[in-house]
């Protein structure tokens, strides 16, 4: 995984943000909207980077060269959720048409009381999440996200929200503090919302079959989940122009049990029925996709690096840790939801 989408997502963003929660805020959603033409184009001039990967990645989707006007498609639908983010955040939720699909089997399971793990992706718009806080006032929803790395959506939270601010589990802190967090919320039932489509560098990953070739997904999530053994569910916002969004969930598992000798193989296993599912839910929303950076690890010269690697996983092992057996198994679970925070 390149270590550079740490860095210019958020240079990206903070810029992006910055810029059209202004003439939200200022404008209104309507003005804002035929703004977005301009700002869209003169963010697709000043980032190379974003142009070049969404390029890429809308070239592998359709399989043939992504045109021009296909690229500022995809930048302006991240545009356009960056400014509803305004709203949504504010729960002013009357401006949007939003339609729920695979509700029952959500209510089941926080009808457990359990809590439910929420996995999410740079897929469309989590925030509008929010939604199911009409639909279940009385389930509490936290969000994982590292404060620091994510300022500009901090920043946001806080101008906009800060009551929802104040029920984020920051991914910032130790180990075991966001461990027992998340615990805390599990034993509370809340629904807790990841991002788990992102791997940071030097963290435990998987490199899995993905719009056909490999990349890599992190596994602390999984071992999140497996410690917590409460349901996961995977929730997708795909934006549908317009004031629409399509706000979807599948069961994925109603709590997962794995056994410590069985994690090198049934970990991969599960990030890539996981990367199946993601891969459908792309295919239907395609310009949904917000990942910009080389999500597949191809170099200058089109060769995946995770080809010549020796194994599907890569995970520090006990001497780079500083910890052997268990233990190791453990701090990924614990430090890895720094790996699943939004932006």
């Amino acid at each position: 995984m390149s270590a550079q989408w740490k860095w210019r997502r958020e240079a990206g963003a903070r810029w992006a943000v910055a810029a059209i929660s202004v003439i939200g805020r200022y404008g209104g959603r309507g003005f804002a909207r035929a703004v977005l033409y301009p700002v869209s184009l003169y963010f697709m001039w000043r980032r190379p980077e974003e142009r070049r990967d969404s390029r890429a990645y809308l070239s592998r989707l359709h399989g043939r060269p992504a045109t021009t006007g296909e690229v500022f498609r995809h930048i302006h639908t991240f545009s356009q959720t960056i400014l509803d983010r305004l709203f949504l955040l504010s729960e002013d939720m009357r401006r949007f048409d939003v339609r729920t699909h695979g509700l029952d089997a959500l209510h089941r399971h926080i009808d457990g009381g359990c809590g439910v793990l929420l996995f999410g992706s740079h897929l469309g718009s989590f925030e509008v999440l929010r939604v199911l806080s009409r639909q279940r006032p009385d389930v509490p929803i936290r969000v994982v996200l590292d404060r620091a790395h994510s300022a500009s959506v901090t920043a946001l939270l806080e101008q906009i929200n800060p009551e929802i601010a104040a029920t984020v589990i920051d991914a910032g802190q130790d180990g075991p503090a966001i461990m027992l967090a998340i615990q805390e919320a599990a034993a509370q039932g809340a629904m807790i919302a990841l991002l788990v489509d992102r791997a940071q560098p030097g963290e435990p990953s998987a490199s899995v079959p993905f719009l056909g070739a490999p990349a890599r997904f992190p596994m602390a999530p999984w071992l999140i989940a497996a410690v917590l053994k409460i349901p996961v569910v995977l929730a997708f916002g795909l934006y549908r122009g317009g004031n629409r969004y399509d706000l979807v969930f599948e069961s994925f598992s109603d709590g997962i049990q794995l056994a410590r000798r069985e994690r090198a193989t049934a970990l991969p296993a599960l990030i890539t029925r996981y990367a199946a599912q993601l891969e459908d839910r792309v295919r239907d929303a395609p310009y949904n996709w917000f990942n910009f950076y080389d999500f597949w690890e191809r170099g200058d010269d089109g060769v995946d690096p995770s080809a010549e690697e020796a194994g599907p996983v890569h995970a520090p092992g006990p001497a780079s840790t500083g910890m052997g057996g268990d233990r190791a198994v453990r701090a990924a679970a614990v430090l890895g939801p720094r790996a699943a925070g939004g932006d």
